[in-house]
């Protein structure tokens, strides 16, 4: 049984009044996010490929600045991988930045500057997977199409009391779709998973369909959450004159290639004490940043970067942290 027709069951409603409740509620209380000011594709696809595993919170600041260096398609088809980095910085996850300047290049080459209108079109682009295709055809381009991401997940397994998974999943939210307005739809459905049916203490008694739910909660969890590594990293913050001493990540390393980032320390000077600390945290590991205003240990092999360039240089995120917390950047 779908849950399309497993809603439709649920006490005394069925899915066209989840649809109307639901929609009646984005269209009341949804965020005013800048990426919803149209459905412009260009603004649509940045704004999804920069959502990818980043909170809200933190992707506007980028998105306007980026939309500022590169407003459209074809800016950013032309410009050198580097300064699409340098735009980037502070998002992490960097090869998204790589597959949304590759996706730019094939789309102006190959599709004639003009975005594909359909999700399997979509999926054939770099970097553009299930859920991310989905909702660009929707919301830009109308395709009846569900999107799900974790937001959506969550509140389709609390609002049908199942562990729904794969194939299931997504036949479940395509038979749950308003086909007159996907793209409004999958937007609420986020929407509510990311500010009402949250993943701890969902706001149940504010849900618009709450008559609809089976668990009006949490489901019992399956699996413990993974624990927190720590660790401990030291970096030599080394400048003089204006400039800043970094040095650049291999091309081959797995782990943003390319980008530039303070030099390591090993062994800081012994007895004394860091200049300042700061923490970090990148998936599951919660690191300790100590940083020594010292010279870099002589291995490295870096180069002086002027103060007044920074903002233009491919950093790590941490090494923009750095240089933040030090008044530098």
């Amino acid at each position: 049984m779908t849950l399309g027709r497993q809603i439709e069951g649920l006490q005394r409603n069925d899915r066209k009044q989840f649809r109307r409740r639901l929609l009646a509620w984005y269209g009341a209380y949804r965020r005013d996010l800048p990426w919803r000011a149209n459905r412009d594709p260009y603004r649509v696809w940045l704004s999804e490929i920069m959502l990818q595993q980043t909170r809200v919170a933190a992707v506007i600041e980028h998105y306007q600045e980026f939309l500022r260096r590169f407003p459209t398609m074809e800016k950013l088809a032309a410009a050198r991988e580097a300064s699409v980095l340098a735009a980037w910085s502070g998002l992490g996850y960097y090869r998204r930045a790589r597959m949304l300047h590759a996706t730019a290049k094939v789309v102006a080459r190959e599709y004639g500057g003009k975005f594909p209108k359909t999700a399997e079109a979509w999926r054939a682009l770099p970097g553009v997977g299930r859920y991310t295709a989905a909702a660009i055809a929707s919301i830009a381009f109308d395709e009846p199409v569900a999107a799900i991401d974790g937001n959506v997940e969550r509140v389709l397994q609390r609002v049908s009391g199942k562990r729904l998974a794969g194939e299931r999943l997504w036949q479940g939210a395509n038979d749950l779709l308003d086909a007159k307005r996907p793209g409004d739809f999958n937007q609420a459905m986020m929407e509510l998973g990311a500010v009402v049916c949250t993943p701890r203490t969902p706001a149940c008694l504010t849900c618009p369909v709450i008559e609809l739910c089976v668990t009006r909660g949490e489901l019992a969890a399956t699996t413990k959450p993974a624990r927190q590594k720590r660790r401990e990293i030291q970096y030599a913050l080394d400048h003089r004159d204006g400039e800043v001493f970094l040095i650049r990540r291999p091309s081959d390393a797995s782990l943003m290639p390319g980008m530039w980032e303070l030099p390591e320390l090993v062994h800081p000077n012994g007895g004394s004490s860091p200049s300042f600390t700061l923490r970090h945290s990148i998936t599951v590991t919660d690191y300790t940043v100590r940083v020594w205003h010292a010279a870099a240990p002589g291995r490295f092999a870096g180069k002086w970067i002027p103060q007044e360039r920074l903002r233009r240089v491919a950093l790590t995120g941490l090494a923009r942290k750095i240089l933040r917390k030090a008044e530098m950047l």
